[in-house]
Formats: structure tokens, C-alpha cells, sequence
């Protein structure tokens, strides 16, 4: 007898299914969480992207391939930012799509809440928010 096996997920339902185990922000309450010093707004967005569009004033910037390296507050690699586990983390990429992805990965880091800002830094933008360019 042969074991069904079940179809993997699409990349739809993945993201559905991370976003799912915590609650995700918008731009605003983003913008106010890093202001009041209980956010890290973490920006994994391409270089190219940040040259195009700007950056979001006192985002830490981590390239995405480094991400768990530089927020892991046990990691020999870790960015100085990377002060626990409590860090409350605001993954920004240009969308929204790759951050909810990359957040899910910090949790399994153990950083319980991290979470990602809804629309990305593209959201940011719209609500007109402070964005400083080169």
C-alpha cells in the first residue's frame, strides 16, 4: 500500500500560513513602536532597491542572506542591536512578501516578536512617512 503523500504548498498558502502565527503591523504603528524605542525596524531590501527608493531613517539595513546571522543575540555575528530574544523586530522588504518569510525565520529563531510591516517599505512610502534618499 503506497502512502499518499500531501501536495507541498504554494507560495500563497506558505505566506498565509506564517503570517498566521503572529500578528503583523502597518506603517504607522511601525514608525511610532521605533520612535517610543520598542521597535527595530530591520530594512532587508536589495541595495539597488535602497539606492532607488531611499531608506527609512535609524532601520538597521541587513541584507537578507544575513538576517539570522546579525539579529541571533547568541551569534558571533550578531549586529550590537541584537540584544535578545524579547527584541520586538519590524522585518521591512520592498512589498511585504519576502519579510513575512523572513520573519517566520526569526521566530524560529526564538525571536517570538519579530514581525513583519504589512506592504513593505513601499507602504511606508504611501503613508508618507519619513524616507531620507543618498
Amino acid at each position: 500500500m503506497s502512502a499518499v503523500r500531501e501536495q507541498p504548498p504554494g507560495i500563497e498558502e506558505l505566506l498565509e500560513r506564517v503570517r498566521a502565527d503572529y500578528d503583523r503591523i502597518e506603517a504607522r504603528a511601525a514608525e511610532e513602536a521605533a520612535r517610543d524605542g520598542d521597535a527595530l525596524l530591520v530594512d532587508i531590501r536589495y541595495a539597488s532597491l535602497r539606492d532607488r527608493d531611499g531608506l527609512i531613517p535609524g532601520a538597521l539595513v541587513v541584507e537578507r542572506n544575513e538576517l539570522e546571522w546579525r539579529l541571533d543575540p547568541r551569534g558571533s555575528h550578531r549586529a550590537p542591536e541584537a540584544t535578545g530574544h524579547d527584541l520586538r523586530v519590524v522585518v521591512i522588504c520592498n512589498e511585504g512578501y519576502a519579510s513575512s518569510l523572513a520573519a517566520a525565520s526569526l521566530h524560529r529563531l526564538g525571536l517570538h516578536r519579530a514581525t513583519d510591516l504589512v506592504g513593505g517599505f513601499q507602504a511606508w512610502k504611501a503613508a508618507g512617512l519619513p524616507v531620507t534618499s543618498f
